[in-house]
């Protein structure tokens, strides 16, 4: 298939381009390169040191004998989306191409509107190129299990069947988004959905859990290749975060009590989604929505996960509670459902102790690298 992945450079979007290249796609990178750009904005970086996307893309031309092209452009510049869309003509849209940091969003007004223009008005244009110029083209769009809050209910996949006054219909599952990126993704749904409806696009939304891990077997092939691996409080995960403190000897910081509850995947298993949904493509008009995790953990599990792990290498570290920065509710029920893309056959790689531990050693490999302020929150949702 032709196959356009936009944001090919960040952390999911880079190890996707790759497995999807190996599988034998045509693959074309569409990035701007913006990430990079947050790094020096925010005077951080990724713990592993990674080359330029040109170095990488022709690293991988070189060993494989295969041909990623790229891109570098806005999608929020629709001239330059039109003219990829008729050079390319693409078959299937991975869409990574969004700024993806809840704490990002909320630093304050601009970062705020600046999310909403970048994700929103990109993601417009997308839907409209696909109309205008491939409307067969299947839009494989990153959601996020975000928008979906801290409901005291099951989370169901996108849909909820709800009987009101003896009536019942199925309708899209109530959002709750915890961050102005959150509502970003939101919004995404919600425009993908009526698009779908109105032009007979075919678009599938995989509402990711949060991604742990670092390399396939595709970014293994050379150092060159090595995926990136973000820690800060604005761009790093809690485990994340948790591993590198670890690694340079900090506490681990919770937030709050620890019962925030979220679904987790490895990045191995994100770019084989992608290729499920590549592979199984939705119907003309439809919208549909796979949750894509694996396992659910709170906080404070993960961080008595990782300090397990660190004990093993001969790392004391203690797990402290901070005032957590964030609105959310620290205990809650959570259960949300993820058998569409198993049936689909995904079969999972689980968070055991030696991926964690294959993390830890990259941080400590690279530990010189790690900036100690940029470890704990700096922004705050009040």
């Amino acid at each position: 298939m032709r196959i356009i992945v936009a944001g090919g450079d960040g952390f999911c979007g880079w190890p996707t381009a790759l497995y999807l290249s190996e599988k034998g796609h045509e693959v074309t990178i569409v990035d701007n390169l913006v990430r990079r750009k947050y790094d020096e904005e925010l005077n951080s970086n990724s713990v592993t040191p990674i080359a330029s996307l040109e170095e990488r893309v022709a690293k991988w031309n070189e060993i494989t004998g295969k041909e990623i092209k790229v891109y570098e452009g806005d999608l929020n510049h629709y001239d330059f989306l039109s003219l990829v869309f008729k050079q390319e003509r693409p078959e299937a849209f991975v869409h990574f191409a969004e700024q993806r940091s809840a704490p990002y969003s909320m630093i304050d007004r601009e970062h705020a509107v600046y999310t909403h223009q970048n994700n929103v008005i990109g993601n417009l244009n997308v839907l409209y190129a696909i109309k205008e110029f491939e409307p067969d083209c299947h839009l494989i769009k990153l959601g996020t299990m975000g928008e979906y809050g801290q409901p005291n209910i099951d989370i169901e996949e996108g849909y909820i069947e709800v009987e009101h006054k003896g009536r019942k219909d199925v309708l899209p599952y109530p959002k709750q988004p915890g961050s102005f990126y959150h509502l970003t993704k939101v919004h995404d749904t919600d425009n993908i959905m009526f698009a779908c409806k109105i032009w007979g696009i075919r678009a599938t939304d995989l509402n990711q859990g949060v991604v742990y891990g670092l390399n396939t077997e595709e970014t293994l092939k050379d150092p060159v290749l090595v995926n990136r691996l973000d820690y800060d409080a604005i761009f790093g995960t809690a485990l994340n975060r948790f591993i590198t403190q670890a690694a340079i000897g900090h506490d681990m910081t919770v937030y709050g009590a620890g019962g925030q509850t979220r679904g987790y995947l490895n990045i191995k298993d994100t770019v084989r989604c992608v290729e499920i949904a590549a592979e199984n493509p939705a119907d003309k008009g439809e919208f549909r929505v796979f949750n894509q995790f694996t396992e659910s953990f709170s906080v404070l599990e993960l961080a008595q996960k990782v300090q397990e792990v660190a004990k093993d290498l001969g790392i004391d570290v203690e797990v402290s509670n901070v005032e957590n920065p964030r609105v959310e509710k620290e205990e809650h029920y959570y259960n949300a459902v993820n058998t569409a893309l198993i049936d689909l056959g995904l079969e999972p790689h689980l968070l055991t102790d030696d991926v964690l531990k294959e993390i830890l050693e990259h941080c400590l490999q690279h530990k010189d690298r790690i900036i100690v302020d940029n470890v704990l929150p700096k922004v705050t949702w009040k």
